[in-house]
């Protein structure tokens, strides 16, 4: 029996013993090696990335210390995400798509505060896990916006 999402192996390297898990929007897809056949406006929830030990401290790094996102080059395959059921094609009805916004908006206002704690309170202060995933979601964000600017 289903009962919700499973631990999934790390997104940069298949590990299966991961320490470290981002939770993102399911705009994140986008930005992610391999999203090419991932409808992300099918996606329901949360998109969660995971990391094993070794890859948690380059990815620490790489945000922290560098400015960048580990996200285009974590595997879509590896995260962990559900997809609508596609009623559509059982029923011949055509549904609404999901609404993200609300998701997105809550996601990125904590990010925003997180980072605000960061930069006011120094990184020392705040969990570096929390510190990683706020950088990552409002970058995320910010790529997708500006791609859809460009459509």
């Amino acid at each position: 029996m289903y009962t919700g999402k499973t631990e999934k192996p790390c997104c940069l390297c298949g590990d299966r013993e991961t320490v470290a898990r981002l939770d993102l929007p399911p705009r994140a897809v986008q930005s992610m090696e391999n999203s090419g056949p991932i409808a992300w406006r099918d996606i329901v929830g949360e998109v969660s990335v995971h990391f094993c030990e070794s890859d948690w401290d380059l990815v620490t790094d790489l945000v922290l210390d560098t400015g960048m996102s580990p996200l285009p080059r974590c595997n879509v395959a590896q995260a962990s995400l559900d997809i609508r059921e596609d009623f559509e094609a059982l029923l011949n009805d055509v549904r609404e798509e999901p609404d993200q916004r609300a998701l997105e908006e809550r996601m990125l206002t904590d990010a925003r505060e997180t980072i605000e704690r960061v930069e006011s309170e120094g990184i020392e202060e705040v969990n570096t896990r929390d510190a990683v995933e706020a950088y990552v979601r409002l970058w995320a964000l910010e790529d997708a916006d500006r791609a859809e600017a460009t459509e």
